[in-house]
């Protein structure tokens, strides 16, 4: 993906113009991108629209110019895995090596953790996973699901809640 690093480099300091001029000159290479990743089913329009919002977002997170092509195609790869999944109704649990699961080295309470999340009603188990594993901002969860902030809030508070339940069971 050819980009210019004059571009890239003013678009991560924040200039908004090329940031816009950036997501214009690869929304056909992010197209492309998402065809070839996204299974069928998922729409690679969907995947690249809110792939462009990720990158608006956090462009300036970009820790070198040289490293924006690989990142703008494990962004568009994790939108469509994540479409995916939420076509299916899945969240994906983390894996055993996620930090969460550092605060013990039991591997009966880790898989007891898992098996409790993965319990919960499905609009839990996904403001749970986005806010303690993906450690996304409750405005950028209430975005992601369309909700309000007070509704993320009270669906982590419940599903938390729950979690505890499930724990001293």
């Amino acid at each position: 993906m050819p980009h210019d690093p004059k571009l890239v480099e003013d678009a991560r300091r924040g200039d908004l113009v090329a940031v816009a001029q950036l997501l214009a000159v690869c929304q056909p290479d992010l197209r492309r991108i998402a065809r070839s990743q996204c299974a069928d089913g998922v729409d690679p329009d969907d995947a690249v629209q809110e792939s462009m919002l990720l990158i608006y977002r956090r462009i300036g997170a970009l820790r070198t110019l040289a490293a924006f092509p690989a990142w703008t195609f494990s962004i568009v790869r994790r939108e469509c895995h994540r479409l995916l999944r939420a076509m299916r109704g899945e969240v994906e649990l983390p894996e055993p090596e996620h930090p969460i699961f550092a605060y013990t080295d039991h591997p009966d309470l880790q898989s007891d953790l898992a098996a409790a999340i993965q319990s919960l009603p499905p609009k839990y188990r996904e403001a749970i996973i986005l806010r303690d594993f993906e450690e996304l901002s409750i405005t950028d969860i209430a975005e992601q699901l369309r909700l309000t902030r007070a509704a993320v809030k009270s669906r982590i508070h419940r599903g938390r809640e729950m979690v505890q339940e499930y724990l001293k069971d």
